[in-house]
């Protein structure tokens, strides 16, 4: 083990290795392996945290203390899973662990049979190029989509996340939350359905505000009508 850190490549030529490659000169203690595996994995951790957890704070100090409790005990890793899915599983135990000690879990199935029928699809929004008012467009939809994800259910909200935003399988997502396959495909639907409602009434209350003509731009409009009327009449057309 003392020659696997000086038998990778460099650290800027890393990025592509395995997690197995990393992970044998991690035990070791060698930062820089350390360094790309939580940059690895940072996103997946925060999102699937952030679905259990009710704000940003909450989900980041679960994520340090996931991967505090994964580098500290990477003897007790024995590859039988992915290393992805055994530090997906260390950082939703954190996050259960944290939402215990601040309030009771919820049940959601009063919610999810009230739920209105639909096709369970998500709404899709068109890609917008580069450009300031293409930046704050795409951050709109993008804050629109955050409220409405964490609108919904946790035990709802969980799945989707990994289903959806992860791309993981409805396999891999049973075996990280211990579900069987029919409970994931079921709430992964609900959660669907859930979601495009919240977005359909979110948007379709932003439809009278689209195309303003109103105040200002209203008064110079109507003047401008006006001039020319006036215009008109005077010449006798």
């Amino acid at each position: 083990m003392k020659d696997a850190a000086t038998a990778l490549p460099r650290l800027a030529d890393r990025s592509d290795l395995s997690d197995a490659a990393l992970l044998e000169v991690a035990r070791v203690g060698d930062e820089g392996a350390i360094g790309l595996l939580i940059r690895r994995y940072n996103q997946r951790l925060f999102r699937v945290v952030r679905a259990i957890l009710p704000d940003d704070a909450a989900a980041e100090d679960a994520v340090q203390e996931a991967y505090l409790a994964a580098f500290s005990n990477l003897a007790s890793f024995r590859g039988e899973a992915a290393y992805s899915t055994w530090l997906t599983r260390i950082a939703i135990n954190e996050a259960y662990q944290s939402l215990r000690r601040t309030r009771p879990t919820t049940s959601y199935d009063a919610i999810a049979d009230h739920v209105a029928q639909s096709d369970g699809r998500v709404i899709a929004f068109p890609a917008s190029g580069p450009g300031t008012e293409e930046e704050l467009m795409r951050r709109d939809v993008r804050l629109l989509l955050e409220r409405a994800v964490s609108d919904l259910p946790e035990p709802f909200r969980i799945v989707f996340t990994l289903r959806e935003m992860e791309g993981l399988s409805v396999r891999e997502v049973a075996r990280l939350l211990d579900l069987n396959l029919l409970t994931v495909k079921t709430r992964d639907f609900r959660a669907r359905r859930l979601l495009r409602r919240h977005l359909e009434t979110a948007l379709m209350g932003g439809f009278t505000a689209a195309f303003p003509f109103a105040g200002a731009r209203c008064d110079a409009f109507r003047d401008r009508v006006l001039r020319e009327l006036a215009a008109r009449r005077r010449s006798g057309h």
